[in-house]
C-alpha cells in the first residue's frame, strides 16, 4: 500500500491541491475531468434527445462512435462475449480521447488557475488518473475471467507448464504498469512541447506540432481501449 501511494504522490508541474478525506488531490486535474464529464455527457444528450429512424447531425455522430466502439469491442473479446463489455471499452475510450484533445488542440500548461499558480492540463497529464484507468482494466479482466470460469480461471498461470507461473504472474503486474506510463508520458510530453512553442513562438509554428498532439493522442485513446479490450477477451478466451 505504501507503494501505491508513494506513486500516487508523481506529479509534474504545479498543482492545485483539495484536502479529501484527509488526503491531497490535484483539484485542477478533477476541474478538467469533469469539464470532458460534461462534454461528453451533452454530446450524448444532443445526439439521443430526439432520435430519428433515419439519423442525422448529431445523432449519425454518436451512432458512428457507438458502432465504432462496438467492433472494437467485438473485434478484441469475441462474437459470444463482447455486448456486456462495450459501455466498459466505450467509457475508457471516450473518456481518454475527450481528455487527450483538451491537451492537445488547447495549451492549457498557458492557463493558470488565478490566485493559485497551478497549471491546467489534461487529466490524462496526471499519473494518478492513468494509474486508476489501468487498474480498472485489470480489476475488470480478472472479473471477467472469473465470472466466466471460477477459480479455474487460474489455471491460465500454470498454462502450458508449471514453471510458467512467475512470468504469467509477472504480466499481470506489468500491464497495468505499462498501460498507465505509456499514456501517461506520451500526453505529458505533448502538453510540454505544445506549450513550450507557444510560449516561445506563438504563432504558426506550434500548428504542426499541435496537429500531430491531436493525431497521436487519438492514437493513444485507441491503443488504450483496444489493449483493454483484448486483455478482456484474453481473460474469457476459452482453452482447448
Amino acid at each position: 500500500m505504501n507503494l501505491l501511494f508513494d506513486l500516487s504522490e508523481v506529479s509534474v508541474g504545479k498543482h492545485w491541491f483539495w484536502e479529501i478525506g484527509g488526503y491531497e488531490a490535484h483539484g485542477q486535474v478533477l476541474i478538467m475531468s469533469w469539464v470532458v464529464f460534461a462534454i461528453i455527457a451533452g454530446l450524448a444528450f444532443a445526439g439521443n434527445r430526439d432520435l430519428k429512424e433515419t439519423p442525422e447531425g448529431v445523432q449519425n455522430f454518436t451512432e458512428l462512435i457507438t458502432e465504432f466502439i462496438r467492433d472494437l469491442a467485438k473485434t478484441q473479446i469475441g462474437e459470444h462475449d463482447y455486448k456486456s463489455w462495450v459501455p466498459f471499452i466505450g467509457t475508457i475510450f471516450l473518456f481518454i480521447f475527450v481528455s487527450d484533445w483538451s491537451g492537445a488542440l488547447l495549451p492549457l500548461k498557458l492557463i493558470e488557475i488565478p490566485g493559485e499558480g497551478a497549471e491546467l492540463a489534461a487529466p490524462t497529464n496526471d499519473i494518478n488518473t492513468t494509474v486508476a484507468l489501468a487498474l480498472l482494466t485489470s480489476i475488470s479482466y480478472f472479473y471477467a475471467g472469473l465470472n466466466k470460469k471460477g477459480l479455474g480461471y487460474f489455471k491460465r498461470y500454470v498454462s502450458p507448464a508449471v514453471f510458467l507461473l512467475p512470468i504469467n504472474v509477472l504480466e499481470d503486474f506489468s500491464k497495468p504498469l505499462s498501460l498507465s506510463f505509456r499514456l501517461f508520458g506520451n500526453i505529458l510530453a505533448d502538453e510540454l512541447v505544445v506549450g513550450v512553442l507557444v510560449a516561445l513562438v506563438p504563432l504558426i509554428i506550434p500548428i504542426p506540432v499541435m496537429l500531430l498532439g491531436v493525431f497521436t493522442s487519438a492514437i493513444q485513446a485507441l491503443v488504450f481501449a483496444t489493449l483493454a479490450g483484448a486483455y478482456i477477451g484474453e481473460a474469457v478466451e476459452d482453452h482447448h
